[in-house]
């Protein structure tokens, strides 16, 4: 697969990666009472935020021009969240949409897994994001217990 093909994945999987980091952050000012939590949620959002640059890196690498801002569905997937929280507790809220946007996070990057003639690197960076997705979403489901 060519240089472009593989910019335009880690490209899309990037504006993905900083959705979730702005989840994680928008978690983290939800549970300003819970420092534990709140702790926690800096601490994955400095992780995601580290996948974030790597990625960034890769595509710069590789010649191409980088992403530096999320996705539309992003922004909208917040914005009904903040809306919820009126209707319901604003951590369970919070805790919902981190786990809807962790689930969806790991199919996206596991549907991006699946391009054939992807560089070593590139498959690299998406295993580990995809191992993130997953463990975010492994971290929500025992926060909604």
């Amino acid at each position: 697969m060519n240089n472009e093909k593989n910019i335009e994945i880690l490209n899309d999987v990037t504006a993905k990666l900083i959705d979730s980091c702005k989840g994680y952050n928008m978690c983290a000012d939800v549970a300003e009472d819970n420092l534990v939590l709140k702790n926690q949620f800096k601490q994955r959002e400095s992780a995601r935020q580290q996948l974030v640059n790597e990625f960034k890196s890769k595509v710069s690498e590789l010649g191409g021009e980088v992403e530096n801002s999320g996705t539309v569905g992003g922004s909208a997937h917040r914005a009904f969240t903040q809306f919820m929280s009126v209707f319901k507790d604003d951590s369970k809220a919070a805790v919902d949409a981190l786990d809807t946007g962790e689930e969806h996070l790991a199919e996206y990057i596991a549907d991006k897994r699946k391009e054939s003639g992807l560089h070593a690197d590139t498959t690299l960076l998406l295993n580990r994001a995809h191992a993130s997705a997953l463990e975010g979403e492994r971290f929500a489901d025992l926060l909604d217990d």
